[in-house]
């Protein structure tokens, strides 16, 4: 099977690569921005004409786009996660390679929800911010271009390789500088914030499970159950090894508003329900949070 991926370098693209090299059925070339991709495309400038091109002289099966950008302005995010996937609906329109299509989404799509709800695939997306938007434009762009195609919406991915600006690498990295310095207390916000946390890796054997099947729409990748931050936090701590006290400074006994340290705009909370993922791709989470986070931890551990 031929496979081209876009945004092989990204956080969740590199995990998908490694998935997909691991299986001896696959043949593949990634494209990208980056010098180490095997053909350097910006799909964001881009022409489809150019991109329509290239696919039809590898003539893959499947076309896998990890590709967009998570943070910056209204603009950049729409030519990024929106421009940039109208460019490859088009293309693969315009091509007679007849590929399917898997498209990265994510939960921000759906914007905020009801604390102790779970959120399904036919849920009303509100997203709550410039990113949500941006993501929610492109998966209606993907679903509306009659192409054979799926949006996987990835709820909060964690892991190894979790970006050191993330809420999660943010956290490892106070308490890296914490434990350095012999600090007995650990000051952190937003620690009410409950997400449902999904390892790359499982993300990465979604994907190579949706390149398989004949499933359509969108499907939501998660573990269908949220967790605290604060949670979370405790958990670290145990698996770091530190063994002083965490203060919340936007603790609600003291009266202090609190603090919602991710920026996707969906509040509080979030919690996928995961029964399309099980019931048309085969799929379910195998790694739980604390193995999660102990990679966090080892690559935050190992920065000088």
């Amino acid at each position: 099977m031929r496979v081209l991926l876009l945004g092989a370098n990204g956080y969740l693209g590199r995990y998908v690569a490694d998935r997909l090299l691991a299986d001896p059925a696959v043949q593949l070339t990634a494209l990208g921005r980056g010098d180490d991709a095997d053909v350097r495309f910006d799909l964001a400038s881009g022409s489809p004409g150019a991109l329509t091109r290239f696919l039809n002289a590898v003539h893959p099966g499947v076309v896998i786009n990890c590709a967009g950008a998570t943070r910056g302005g209204a603009r950049d995010l729409t030519r990024h996660n929106t421009v940039a996937v109208a460019t490859v609906c088009e293309s693969l329109r315009r091509s007679g390679c007849g590929a399917r299509l898997v498209q990265l989404g994510c939960s921000s799509e759906y914007g905020p929800s009801q604390p102790g709800s779970s959120t399904a695939e036919d849920a009303v997306p509100r997203p709550g911010g410039p990113y949500g938007v941006s993501k929610l434009a492109a998966t209606e762009l993907v679903l509306g271009s009659g192409l054979d195609a799926i949006v996987l919406r990835v709820f909060s991915p964690v892991g190894p390789g979790t970006p050191a600006g993330s809420p999660l690498g943010r956290l490892a990295d106070a308490m890296r500088r914490a434990m350095q310095s012999g600090d007995s207390e650990l000051k952190l916000s937003g620690l009410g914030v409950q997400r449902d946390f999904v390892d790359v890796r499982d993300v990465a054997r979604a994907v190579h499970a949706a390149s398989l099947s004949a499933a359509q729409g969108a499907v939501n990748i998660g573990t269908g159950r949220a967790v605290r931050l604060r949670d979370a936090a405790s958990l670290l701590a145990r698996v770091a090894g530190f063994g002083g006290a965490l203060h919340e400074l936007d603790d609600p006994h003291l009266g202090t508003p609190p603090a919602y340290p991710y920026p996707d705009g969906c509040g509080s909370w979030q919690q996928a329900d995961v029964r399309t993922a099980r019931d048309r791709l085969g799929w379910r989470p195998r790694i739980g949070l604390e193995e999660s986070l102990a990679d966090i931890w080892m690559e935050a551990a190992c920065r000088i």
